[in-house]
């Protein structure tokens, strides 16, 4: 049911790109990703219990918000200017750099879902490693603020 809740959400979200902000809109799915990711990060830092199903839930959320994700229209020519974004104009510079590492991201993702950890410590290893790819992007692709 859950799932079927959140296939719903991704869909409204992905009709609603198609008029809307672009900034806005990977915003948006950036959030939704980090409250994900920020949800796994409660288990492995003790403050929630493991639970595998929930686990995989959460990974298969993951991979549905990476598999959303259309960087071109996300990310069109134009909006590396104005608005409230921290997106750096590195971004438009090397287009293909950028796209590859949340390729790279959707890889990880991918093969997390395919292989759910079966404890906290491969949980750990997981979120590490897509951590690793979050911070990749990051340093290169984010403007830090103040």
């Amino acid at each position: 049911m859950r799932k079927l809740v959140f296939a719903i959400s991704l869909l409204a979200l992905s009709s609603v790109s198609a008029s809307a902000d672009p900034i806005a809109d990977r915003q948006a799915l950036m959030k939704e990703r980090g409250k994900i990711v920020g949800s796994l990060s409660k288990i492995v830092k003790g403050e929630q219990p493991f639970d595998a199903a929930a686990v995989l839930t959460a990974l298969q959320q993951l991979e549905a918000n990476a598999e959303a994700t259309n960087f071109e229209k996300l990310f069109p020519p134009g909006t590396e200017e104005g608005g409230d974004t921290t997106a750096s104009p590195k971004i438009w510079e090397d287009f293909a750099d950028f796209t590859a590492l949340e390729d790279k991201y959707l890889e990880n993702v991918k093969a997390a879902v395919a292989s759910p950890p079966a404890d906290v410590d491969a949980l750990k290893a997981q979120i590490g490693t897509l951590g690793g790819d979050c911070s990749s992007c990051h340093q290169s692709y984010r403007v830090k603020r103040g």
